[in-house]
């Protein structure tokens, strides 16, 4: 999800003592004899395998059911590749672009939404330190995040500080001796309890004086907000995958605290006080959630043809016109999907932000047309036609919501 943004500079060279008893920092350059040659990684693939296609569709109907984390799933993407993806090449990755990155989620979406959504988080957090992370950063997390060591997580909202992520009770305080101390909970947390480090939002300072009138608001974040990268072994890190989920079931979204969780300073991503402009430039990445969105609507689509070959329906040209009309609104989402990859408009943030609201609609409607369309077929609880309704939904939801993308899109109409 980065775009080619300039690394933050390089902190002091002298790292902090690792803390006794509680947590030994993987953040700071442990010596040359840990680093491992670029020429030593394997070539990390930019599109999953038919074997991890098929292995991750099989893992969804029973995580569907079952309502649990999809830990098998995750093992599969562990074993892919795939979570090479945006990281460079010469940590081990694919260094993919947001084409690919798009192009390849919707391959994962088509046979398993939960997997694919796990997945983009991953390479969302990868982006953040790529673009944003010190080069010891860069040594000891990258090369894990690309050889399915760690899963990463963003565990940036929570209940009361609304999608557009103001207002955090997540609380960084700064110790004498250097290190934070963060205090709060996360809700909505992709990978919760199975993630290996999640990337923590909190306030870290008091907020600044609301701007005024006519003053530029990204309407995504606030001042004053760091990010932390925090492993998912941290002892004051607890997750909470108790919340039940109407769709994504797979996905482990759910509940994260920090309670007490001390972190050295290596453990902050980027600069003190500016997450929100780094999350700001999320939406130039070009890397959008539409791509769910279109392997969701895909999935759909290949469900009706299949139950048109089966019942013989091809001969009737009403059915066929239909099934063209439903292949054109997957197409036409697909291509606005594409150009926000490609980032070739005059503003590819909105590009980004309507290749979302454009592509979770179009998902919604092509499923619940396809739904019509099997009658009594699809109205069997077990049938994946169902499934992809409620994934469907789960995708307008998730951050930013698409409430938040046309307030996002409409702000400086305002001004």
């Amino acid at each position: 999800m980065g775009s080619a943004d300039s690394l933050t500079a390089v902190r002091g060279s002298t790292a902090p003592p690792a803390l006794p008893g509680t947590y030994a920092d993987p953040f700071v350059e442990a010596g040359t004899g840990r680093a491992r040659r670029a020429d030593a990684f394997r070539a990390a693939p930019l599109a999953p395998s038919p074997e991890v296609l098929s292995r991750l569709s099989e893992c969804a109907e029973a995580a569907d059911r079952s309502g649990e984390p999809d830990r098998q799933a995750v093992a599969v993407l562990r074993g892919s590749g795939l979570l090479a993806l945006v990281v460079p090449a010469s940590h081990g990755g694919a260094g993919a672009d947001a084409v690919a990155l798009n192009s390849c989620v919707e391959q994962v979406a088509s046979v398993n939404a939960s997997a694919a959504i796990m997945l983009f988080q991953h390479c969302a957090v990868t982006s953040r330190i790529v673009e944003n992370g010190t080069p010891a950063q860069h040594r000891e997390v990258l090369p894990r995040l690309a050889d399915g060591r760690w899963l990463a997580a963003s565990a940036w909202s929570e209940s009361g500080a609304g999608a557009a992520k103001k207002n955090l009770s997540t609380r960084a305080h700064r110790t004498a001796g250097g290190d934070w101390l963060l205090d709060g909970a996360k809700s909505f947390t992709t990978s919760a309890g199975l993630a290996d480090v999640y990337l923590v939002l909190a306030q870290s300072q008091e907020s600044e004086p609301a701007p005024a009138s006519g003053a530029q608001d990204t309407g995504y974040g606030a001042a004053g907000q760091t990010f932390f990268l925090i492993p998912g072994d941290h002892p004051g890190l607890l997750p909470d995958t108790s919340m039940r989920l109407a769709g994504m079931r797979g996905s482990a979204t759910g509940f994260v605290s920090v309670r007490e969780c001390r972190v050295p300073d290596t453990a902050r991503l980027g600069a003190t006080g500016v997450a929100a402009s780094i999350i700001a430039r999320v939406r130039d990445s070009g890397a959008t959630l539409g791509a769910v969105a279109v392997g969701i609507a895909q999935a759909a689509l290949d469900t009706a043809h299949e139950h048109a070959a089966r019942r013989g329906l091809y001969a009737h040209q009403a059915v066929r016109h239909r099934l063209v009309d439903l292949t054109t609104q997957v197409e036409t989402a697909r291509a606005v999907v594409e150009r926000a990859g490609r980032r070739t408009s005059a503003d590819p943030g909105l590009t980004t932000l309507h290749s979302k609201l454009a592509a979770s609609a179009t998902a919604e409607r092509v499923v619940a047309d396809v739904a019509q369309f099997l009658g009594s077929a699809g109205y069997v609880e077990t049938h994946p036609i169902n499934r992809f309704g409620r994934d469907a939904r789960a995708v307008a939801l998730m951050g930013p919501t698409n409430d938040l993308c046309k307030e996002l899109v409409s702000l400086p109409w305002n001004r």
